[in-house]
């Protein structure tokens, strides 16, 4: 299965958590088949002094949704991510700096909506530093739900912003 993954760095070495956190995937979920440019941007959702660097990759695995949550959440750990994001008395997300995010984008054309994880990521056609790189290695992906490709995804997000 063809699965994206997003990840994301604003603590520490950047360069080489994204580096780490790309050998524990390779390692324990599947073998990597492309990997975006470095994007860097400022934070989303929230404003911090220290600015991301955000990668996209594609990988094959073998393995269920559930399980690629439970091993990237670890690899989070392993990487000093202390825990995820917290919510406010209005149920609103609170945002925080980090070692490292890894987001599951996209696990071939499924579509998943469990307590834990939504699949296709719930925001990521709000995001630049998501759609950016992940255009540059999945131009044609088409978003199950959205009947759209990235580049097209991303062409109407940069319409908006203008």
């Amino acid at each position: 299965m063809k699965v994206y993954l997003s990840l994301g760095s604003n603590l520490g070495n950047r360069e080489e958590v994204l580096l780490k956190a790309c050998q524990a995937i390779a390692l324990k979920i599947g073998k990597i088949n492309k990997k975006s440019s470095i994007f860097e941007t400022q934070a989303w959702g929230y404003t911090d002094t220290n600015s991301y660097l955000n990668i996209v990759i594609e990988l094959k695995t073998k393995l269920p949704a559930l399980k690629i949550l439970s091993i990237s959440q670890g690899i989070e750990r392993s990487l000093g991510r202390k825990s995820k994001t917290k919510i406010d008395t209005y149920g609103r997300p609170l945002y925080a700096s980090r070692q490292i995010d890894i987001d599951i984008l996209f696990i071939e054309q499924q579509i998943i909506n469990e307590a834990h994880l939504i699949v296709p990521h719930l925001h990521l056609h709000k995001r630049a530093f998501v759609l950016e790189p992940l255009c540059e290695i999945a131009p044609q992906l088409m978003h199950p739900i959205l009947k759209k490709t990235i580049a097209q995804i991303l062409s109407e997000f940069e319409q908006v912003k203008k």
